[in-house]
């Protein structure tokens, strides 16, 4: 995998993008490349960036994960160190991984609702109604008669040196809420899961929604572009004192 271009600055990269749609990524793989972006949005080396991805069938387990949390269906289950408990990713789901650094002015809990707000704004058009629900992470549909309250898009973020890892999964096609059902999504076990296409019975694809992403994500996490400019003014006399 390549680090993603160093010329705007705010970037989104489309990991696996084959011309038509996302290509399938390791989880592995891309959690080093988180790593490794990350390093450089802390350094100044890099402004801030946002990571699209789709992962083959895999469970993340969060640092709250218990022992009899974890399925026993097979598919991978890799230890993350983001908060939370256990969630899957899989083939139909639009993850994203934003890479920014914090201000004082908006922590953990701030960036988070304005992930919400993202992802609430780009499925309003579809005519989903997204919500938030207090005291849970994501964005959710309310219940109606024969559903439960449903999440459509989860959330899970670790916070490093002020500067964001992980990021959001949104359900997009039909494929991508079935194997939550061997786990209890993020410990909840009261709602729900659903995906765009149980909504309003079509997909779209990926690079589709990620697109529409773009423009809600760069206008909520704006405030990046400022903690990025201040890292590079500090990187500026370091890296001028080098030999």
């Amino acid at each position: 995998m390549q680090f993603p271009p160093t010329g705007d600055p705010f970037t989104f990269d489309y990991l696996g993008f084959d011309g038509i749609d996302l290509g399938l990524s390791e989880y592995q793989a891309t959690w080093d490349l988180q790593r490794a972006v990350h390093a450089r949005v802390v350094s100044g080396e890099i402004g801030p960036q946002v990571l699209y991805v789709q992962h083959p069938p895999v469970y993340t387990a969060g640092r709250r994960t218990e022992p009899h949390e974890r399925p026993f269906d097979g598919t991978p289950v890799v230890d993350v160190d983001r908060g939370g408990k256990i969630t899957y990713h899989g083939p139909g789901q639009l993850v994203g991984y934003p890479i920014v650094t914090l201000t004082r002015a908006i922590g953990p809990l701030e960036y988070v609702r304005r992930l919400e707000q993202a992802v609430m704004d780009v499925l309003a058009p579809l005519g989903i109604a997204g919500a938030r629900v207090d005291g849970r992470t994501g964005v959710w549909l309310p219940a109606a008669p024969g559903r439960p309250e449903r999440k459509i898009c989860a959330i899970g973020i670790r916070v490093a040196r002020m500067t964001t890892m992980h990021g959001f999964a949104l359900n997009v096609g039909a494929e991508s809420a079935g194997p939550f059902g061997n786990i209890v999504p993020c410990g909840i076990d009261d709602a729900g899961v659903t995906s765009i296409a149980d909504e309003i019975g079509t997909a779209p694809p990926l690079v589709e929604v990620a697109r529409a992403l773009e423009p809600l994500l760069a206008r909520e996490l704006a405030f990046a572009l400022e903690t990025s400019a201040l890292a590079r003014a500090r990187a500026l006399p370091e890296a001028a004192s080098r030999p």
